[in-house]
C-alpha cells in the first residue's frame, strides 16, 4: 500500500538490469516502515518476469557466521557458499580473490535471464559483508544484476558508517527512502480490518503510529483479536506484541521464547532439543504462533519472526533466569546438533557462552569466542575476527595469563594487519610486547614482533625496527630456530626498506643459514624473499635467479602455489635485465598457471605488469597498452596507489617510442608516490615531458628531484633511474649532471635498464651512448650505440633497436669520419623500416627525415659550435643575439654563419631555418 511510485522506479531498474544496466538500490526507513515488504513485491515482480531472486538476511546479534547473508545468496542460487568463499589468510590481498569470486558468481548467474540480490537489513551486516558489498557495487553497472540492499534510516553506525559513503558514490547506486502512512493510508488499512465493534480513529492512530505500516498493522491486529483499549493505547509495538504473547497458550509462548534465544531464524529441531522435546510435539504451537503473527515459514529453510522488533518484545518477556536457563541449551543443543561440523555454528556458541559469563562461565565464553575468532580469520572475515579477540581480552571474567594475552594480541594485530586498519594493528602490537614482556616469554616477544611488516609511516617503521632487534637480543644465544630466522628476515626487510643495503647482506645471509638448518619451509621462503632484497642489479642477477629456481620449488613441493608465483616472477624480471627476452616471454606461461592457482587481482595484476613490461621490451606496443590498461583496471579498487605508479611508469617509457591515446591525460596525472620513490618518480615526469615536447615541464620536474648527491634510488630500480636521468640530462643539455650520471651507469654494461617487472628503457649501452654524444664524446658515443643497437636486436628488443640505430646515424654524421657516412646510411634506414614496421608513431617522422636527407646527399658535417650556431639561427636570432647567448663576440658569431652557410652550401639564414627542420632534435 501506498507504495506506487517506489514500485514504479523498481520496475524500471529492474527492466534496466535485465537488459544489462544493473542497479545498486539502498532502500532505507524506520524499523517497520516496510522495506522488506516492498523487497518481496521486488522478487514477485521478477519471479513473474523470468528473472531469478535470492536472498540474504542480515541478523541483529552477534551469532551470525561471516559473509552470512552472502552464504544464504549463493546457496538460493544453488552454488557451493564453501567453496565460493574459500580463502587462505596469508596476506590482505586474498580477500580480494574471494570478493572477485563472490562477484563473478553473481554475474555468471545472472548472465542468463537476470538476477535479483537482496539483502535484508544490512545496518546489522558484519563489516567484511559490507566491504564485498562495496566490492560488488562498483561491478554492478554492466551486469543484468539488481541488488537491493535495505537500512535502517537511524543513523548509520559501526561497519555501515565506514562503506555507505563509498557505495552512494557509486555510480550504479540510487537512494530510496520509505516514509510511513498518511491518513488515508492509516484509514485504509483499518477499514480492511474485519472488527467486532467501532474501528478507532484513525487520527487517533496516525498519532499514536506516526503512520509507521508495523505499528499501525499491530494496531489493526489488536483491534481484531479484540485486545484492542482506546483508554490505554500501547506505547510501542512491543507493547502490542507482549499483550499478544500472554493470550497465546503456554506451549505456544515457550517455543517463542526459546526461538528468540536461538535468533530471528530458527530451525525447529533445534528448538526442539532446547525444550528437550521433539519437533513433531511442536507443530500446534508453531501453528499458533503463525496464527497470531509471531513467526512465518520461508518458502525453503527454517521458521523466522515476522519483524525483528517481534523477536525483541518476545525475548523481552523473559526473565534473566529463563534467559540465562535458554542460553545455556542453546549453547548446549547446539554442541550436539552439529558436533560433526562446528565451523559455521561457531559464533552463535560464543553468543550464547558471552551471555552466561555473569554466570561463572568465563573461561567457557573466551574459549569459544577464541575459537570463534579463529575460524573468522580462516574464512578472511579480519573485522569480524577483530570484533571476536578484543571481546575475549575485554570478556567481565577471571583476565587471562599474560601469555594468553599476548597471543590474543598477536592474532587480533594480524587480522587488523590484514584487513588494512594499521593503527589498531599497532595497538595490539604495543599491548602485545608489554605482555610478552610481564611474561618473561622471548618467543613470544618474537611473535609480537613479526606482526608488523614494513610500511611507509615512520613511526610504525620505528616501532617494527625496535621490537625486531629487541626479540632478537631476547633469543640470543639459541640454537636455531625457525623464529630466529623470520625474524632476521624481517629485521633485513625493515633494513632494505631503509636502504641500507649492507645490513641486508649480512641479516639476509643469516637469515637463510638459519633457516636451511631448521628445514622449515615457511621459515625459508621469509628467509630467500630476505635474500632476494639483498642481491639488486646485475651483479645480484645471478643469485637471484637461483633464488627464484629454489623458490619455485618449494611452492611446488609444498603445495603452495603463490610461493611458486613469486618465484616465477623474479625469474622474468631476472631475465628481462640480462636481455633473455624470448625466455622471459615463454616464462609468463608457467607465471600464468601459477595466477591462476593463486586466484584474485593482484596476482593478476603481476601478471598483467610483467607482460606488458614483457611487450614493451619486445616493441609489441599494442600489446603493452591492452595488458598495463588491464593491470591497471584490475588493481585501482584494490591498492591505487600501484596501480597508478605502474601504469604511469609504463606510458613514461612508452612515449618514447609511439604517441598514446592517453597522451594529454597520464602527464596530468598526480599521484604521491612512496617515499622511496621521491627521486624516481620526478626523474620519469621528466622523462614523459621529454617525450611529448615539452622541455620546460621537463625541466622543472627534473629540478624536483633535488641536486643529483641528494637523489635516492630503490635498489631494484637504481639501474633504470639512472638510464632515465641520462637520457633526461642529455634531452635537456644537463651537461654538468651528465658526467656523473654516465660514471654510475658504466658498471651496469650488459644489462638492460627494467624497473622491476614495470618497464625497460632497453640496454643500459643506449643511455650510455646517448648521454656521451650529448657530451661530445662522439668516439665513446658510437662505440656504445653501435653496442646498444647490437645487443638490442639480438635481445628481439626491436623498438630499442631502432632507437638505437636512429641515435648512431645522427651521432655518426656529427663525426664525420671516412666511412661515417655509409654506416650513417645504413643504420638510418635499418632504424627506419623498424619504427614503420613497429608503428613507432613517436619516432617514424625523424627516421623518415634523416632518410630522406641522407638520400639526397652527404650532408657537410658541422663542429659542435657550429651545430649550436645553426640551431640559434634556425630559431631567428642575429649575429648579436648570438654572440650574447654563447658569451663570444658578435664578429665571431658572424665568421661562424659564415662556415656553416659555406659547409651547407647555404646563401641564406633561412635556408639553414628549413635544413634545420628537416633534421632531428
Amino acid at each position: 500500500m501506498g507504495r506506487r511510485r517506489e514500485l514504479d522506479s523498481l520496475r524500471s531498474w529492474l527492466a534496466a538490469a535485465r537488459d544489462g544496466h544493473g542497479r545498486l538500490v539502498l532502500c532505507v526507513g524506520e524499523p517497520g516502515v516496510g522495506k522488506t515488504r516492498l523487497a518481496q513485491e521486488l522478487t514477485r515482480l521478477a519471479v513473474g518476469s523470468g528473472i531469478a531472486a535470492a536472498w540474504g538476511r542480515c541478523v541483529e546479534d552477534d551469532g551470525a557466521p561471516a559473509y552470512w547473508p552472502w552464504r544464504q545468496v549463493l546457496a538460493s542460487l544453488g552454488l557451493d557458499a564453501d567453496a565460493v568463499l574459500a580463502g587462505d589468510a596469508q596476506s590482505p590481498e586474498d580477500r580480494f580473490r574471494l570478493f572477485d569470486a563472490v562477484t563473478a558468481s553473481l554475474r555468471a548467474a545472472a548472465e542468463v535471464r537476470g538476477l535479483v540480490v537482496v539483502l535484508d537489513d544490512v545496518h546489522w551486516s558484519d563489516r567484511p559483508s559490507l566491504l564485498l558489498l562495496r566490492h560488488l557495487a562498483d561491478r554492478v553497472g554492466d551486469a543484468r544484476l539488481l541488488v537491493y540492499a535495505t537500512m535502517r534510516d537511524l543513523g548509520p553506525s559501526g561497519p555501515l558508517a565506514r562503506v555507505l559513503p563509498d557505495l552512494l558514490r557509486s555510480p550504479a547506486s540510487v537512494w530510496v527512502p520509505l516514509r510511513g502512512y498518511d491518513l488515508a493510508g492509516v484509514r485504509e488499512v483499518l477499514s480492511r480490518t474485519g472488527t467486532p465493534g467501532p474501528p478507532p480513529d484513525p487520527a487517533a492512530v496516525l498519532d499514536l503510529t506516526d503512520g509507521n505500516p508495523l505499528f499501525v498493522r499491530e494496531v489493526a491486529r489488536a483491534v481484531a483479536d479484540g485486545s484492542w483499549r482506546p483508554d490505554r493505547p500501547p506505547r510501542t509495538v512491543l507493547d502490542l506484541v507482549a499483550a499478544r504473547l500472554a493470550a497465546v497458550s503456554a506451549g505456544c509462548r515457550r517455543l517463542v521464547q526459546a526461538a528468540a534465544v536461538i535468533g530471528r531464524d530458527f530451525p525447529l529441531p533445534l528448538v526442539a532439543v532446547v525444550l528437550e522435546t521433539v519437533p513433531a510435539s511442536l507443530s500446534r504451537s508453531v501453528d499458533e504462533a503463525v496464527a497470531h503473527g509471531f513467526v512465518e515459514r520461508a518458502e525453503a529453510g527454517p521458521y523466522r519472526f515476522v519483524h525483528a522488533l517481534i523477536r525483541d518484545a518476545v525475548e523481552a518477556s523473559l526473565t534473566t533466569a529463563e534467559r540465562a536457563r535458554l542460553h545455556r541449551a542453546a549453547a548446549e543443543a547446539i554442541e550436539r546438533q552439529y558436533a560433526g561440523d562446528l565451523a559455521q555454528h561457531l559464533p552463535a556458541l560464543a553468543r550464547h557462552w558471552a551471555e552466561l559469563v555473569p554466570h561463572g562461565e568465563g573461561a567457557t565464553a573466551r574459549e569459544w569466542t577464541v575459537r570463534a575468532a579463529d575460524e573468522a580469520v580462516r574464512q578472511l572475515a579480519y573485522e569480524e575476527a577483530v570484533r571476536l579477540y578484543r571481546a575475549a581480552l575485554h570478556m567481565d571474567a577471571p583476565p587471562p595469563a599474560e601469555a594468553d594475552r599476548c597471543r590474543l594480541l598477536v592474532a587480533s594485530g594480524r587480522a587488523n594487519l590484514l584487513a588494512g586498519d594499521v593503527r589498531p594493528c599497532v595497538e595490539d602490537v604495543v599491548a602485545g610486547a608489554e605482555a610478552a614482556r610481564a611474561a618473561a616469554d622471548p618467543e613470544l616477544l618474537g611473535s609480537v614482533a613479526l606482526v608488523l611488516e614494513a610500511v611507509p609511516d615512520p613511526a610504525v617503521h620505528a616501532l617494527a625496527t625496535q621490537l625486531c632487534d629487541e626479540a632478537l637480543a631476547a633469543l640470543d644465544g639459541a640454537d636455531a630456530t625457525a623464529l630466529r630466522s623470520r625474524l632476521l628476515a624481517q629485521r633485513s626487510h625493515l633494513a632494505f626498506y631503509d636502504g641500507d643495503q649492507e645490513r641486508v647482506a649480512s641479516l639476509s645471509a643469516a637469515a637463510l643459514a638459519t633457516a636451511r638448518a631448521t628445514d622449515d619451509p615457511h621459515a625459508l621462503v621469509d628467509a630467500l624473499r630476505a635474500r632476494k632484497e639483498a642481491c639488486p642489479g646485475p651483479s645480484g642477477r645471478e643469485e637471484r635467479m637461483r633464488l627464484a629456481a629454489e623458490l619455485v620449488d618449494i611452492g611446488h613441493r609444498t603445495a603452495t602455489p603463490r610461493t611458486a608465483m613469486w618465484g616465477e616472477i623474479w625469474r622474468i624480471e631476472g631475465l628481462l635485465e640480462a636481455g633473455r627476452l624470448v625466455e622471459a616471454s615463454d616464462e609468463l606461461s608457467a607465471l600464468g598457471l601459477a595466477v591462476d592457482r593463486v586466484g584474485g587481482p593482484v596476482s593478476s595484476w603481476h601478471l598483467d605488469r610483467v607482460t606488458a613490461c614483457t611487450a614493451q621490451a619486445r616493441g609489441r606496443f599494442a600489446e603493452a597498452l591492452a595488458a598495463g590498461r588491464r593491470a591497471r583496471d584490475r588493481m585501482h579498487p584494490v591498492e591505487p596507489g600501484p596501480a597508478r605508479g605502474t601504469w604511469f611508469a609504463l606510458c613514461c617509457v612508452l612515449s618514447r617510442h609511439v604517441v598514446l591515446p592517453e597522451a594529454e591525460e597520464v602527464p596530468r596525472s598526480r599521484f604521491d608516490p612512496l617515499p622511496r620513490f621521491r627521486t624516481l618518480g620526478p626523474l620519469m615526469r621528466a622523462l614523459l615531458f621529454c617525450s611529448s615536447g615539452q622541455p620546460e615541464e621537463a625541466g622543472r620536474s627534473y629540478a624536483q628531484a633535488g641536486p643529483l648527491a641528494t637523489w635516492t634510488l630503490p635498489a631494484f630500480y637504481a639501474v633504470h633511474g639512472e638510464a632515465c636521468a641520462t637520457l633526461v640530462a642529455a634531452d635537456l643539455g644537463r651537461t654538468d649532471d651528465l658526467p656523473a650520471l654516465l660514471a654510475r651507469l658504466q658498471p651496469s654494461r650488459g644489462t638492460h635498464a627494467v624497473a622491476e617487472g614495470v618497464c625497460s628503457l632497453g640496454p643500459v649501452e643506449l643511455a650510455l651512448g646517448i648521454g656521451a654524444a650529448a657530451l661530445d664524446r662522439l668516439d665513446d658515443a658510437v662505440e656504445d650505440l653501435t653496442v646498444a643497437a647490437d645487443r638490442a636486436a639480438r635481445a628481439g628488443a626491436l623498438g630499442f633497436a631502432a632507437e638505437a640505430g636512429h641515435h648512431l646515424a645522427t651521432t655518426l654524421l656529427r663525426r664525420d669520419r671516412p666511412g661515417d657516412l655509409d654506416r650513417a646510411r645504413t643504420a638510418a634506414v635499418d632504424s627506419d623500416r623498424l619504427a614503420h614496421t613497429l608503428g613507432m608513431s613517436a619516432y617514424v617522422a625523424r627516421t623518415t627525415a634523416l632518410v630522406a636527407h641522407l638520400g639526397r646527399s652527404a650532408p657537410p658535417i658541422l663542429s659542435a659550435r657550429e651545430t649550436e650556431v645553426a640551431n640559434l639561427v634556425a630559431s631567428g636570432l642575429t649575429n648579436r643575439q648570438i654572440g650574447a647567448r654563447l658569451g663570444i663576440s658578435e664578429r665571431t658569431a658572424q665568421n661562424h654563419v659564415q662556415h656553416v652557410l659555406g659547409k651547407l652550401g647555404f646563401r641564406t639564414r633561412s635556408q639553414i631555418a628549413a635544413w634545420r627542420a628537416g633534421l632531428p632534435s
